[in-house]
């Protein structure tokens, strides 16, 4: 009864991660354009302008910043817990219970 829980419970889980699908419902365009349109040069200068003025902020992948100690002690419990159960089912089934 524990198993179908844990097997159901996954797969109520799993019903809210979102699919990554590759595909596009649209056609696929024959050529591809020799040059950029005008809105991808327009965003790339916008871009470029605005790198230089946020070079002072919050940089992407900053490390250090982020504390990982709460995962790291929460996986090591799960860890635990499930090493636990396999030596308590171990015992049982070597015991004859």
């Amino acid at each position: 009864m524990l198993t179908a829980t844990a097997a159901a419970t996954l797969l109520g889980a799993l019903w809210f991660v979102p699919s990554a699908n590759a595909t596009s419902d649209s056609p696929v365009r024959d050529a591809v354009a020799a040059s950029p349109s005008p809105q991808v040069t327009e965003q790339a200068r916008i871009a470029a302008t605005t790198a230089g003025d946020s070079v002072t902020g919050t940089r992407l992948a900053d490390t250090g910043s982020f504390d990982t100690t709460p995962y790291v002690v929460g996986g090591t419990l799960c860890l635990t817990l499930g090493a636990g159960f396999v030596v308590y089912s171990v015992r049982r089934e070597r015991l004859g219970f």
